[in-house]
């Protein structure tokens, strides 16, 4: 992918929500936005959106690569998701877009763990790739990954956002738009590492691991469809960086203005600013 250009639009309020009917829908670029009064709404508003768009998909081909992100502020949307009804999972194939590294297998805050208890117990996928954090050689183990998600074209693709504008765990600043690796080795900044004790899960910075697997952003970015789910004020800065601020790798997430097919789910606390 080459370096952004594009212009910076300003925001586009559409007519239902000059109405003041439904959500707030606004456009960045490329970039749809929908902000609902509040996480459950938004939640369930996303899980519609991604089910129609699995069916639409399957109508078109016999099976199709979803990757998950997994964190809390995925709870609604993934609980919703799991109640639809109409959606062929055994058609499915699942890729997770991160794992820490090093964590034990039956540590609960592994991601494969999480998605296993928010989804994929629930709705059964038909094959489920999960990355391995304890692999002994982990630049193997990336291309493993990789070569997976080569071999099926990459349709849709549902990720948050972190409260530094991470996307996966392509951190600030390092995060390479142009990289020719689809998953690597990756070190935590340590706003991530701080965020996953503010959301619960570890009870300290030191417990959280230093390293994690990561898609990379050109491999998140070669989906067809994204859906990215954003609750809660603390990722509100994170927000106003990623619409207001340059396309660049200071806030990864900002390069999803530049993908065609993006929705950004906020509630109004994400909103905020």
């Amino acid at each position: 992918m080459g370096s952004p250009s594009m212009k910076k639009q300003p925001f586009l309020p559409a007519a239902d929500a000059q109405a003041g009917e439904g959500p707030v829908r606004l456009q960045v670029d490329r970039l749809r936005i929908e902000i609902y009064p509040d996480r459950q709404r938004m939640g369930v508003a996303a899980a519609w959106a991604v089910a129609r768009a699995m069916q639409t998909a399957l109508a078109r081909q016999s099976q199709v690569a979803m990757a998950f992100a997994a964190a809390p502020s995925q709870n609604q949307f993934l609980a919703a998701l799991t109640s639809l009804p109409g959606v062929d999972w055994p058609r499915i194939a699942a890729f997770q877009l991160d794992e820490y590294v090093g964590l034990p297998p039956a540590a609960p805050q592994r991601f494969a763990a999480f998605l296993r208890s928010h989804l994929f117990d629930h709705v059964r996928p038909g094959v489920i790739h999960a990355l391995d954090g304890n692999a002994r050689d982990l630049a193997q183990e990336c291309g493993r990954y990789a070569r997976l998600l080569a071999r099926y074209p990459p349709e849709i693709a549902c990720i948050g956002v972190g409260q530094n504008g991470h996307v996966a765990f392509n951190e600030p600043d390092v995060a390479d738009f142009d990289d020719e690796q689809w998953v690597k080795v990756v070190e935590l900044d340590p706003r991530s590492r701080r965020q996953q004790v503010q959301d619960g899960c570890f009870p300290a910075v030191e417990e959280v691991p230093r390293r994690a697997l990561t898609l990379t952003m050109p491999a998140v970015m070669a989906f067809k469809q994204i859906y990215c789910v954003v609750p809660s004020a603390e990722k509100a800065q994170a927000i106003r960086e990623m619409l207001r601020g340059p396309v660049s790798p200071g806030c990864p997430a900002s390069i999803l203005r530049c993908h065609p097919q993006v929705t950004l789910y906020l509630d109004r606390a994400a909103a905020g600013l």
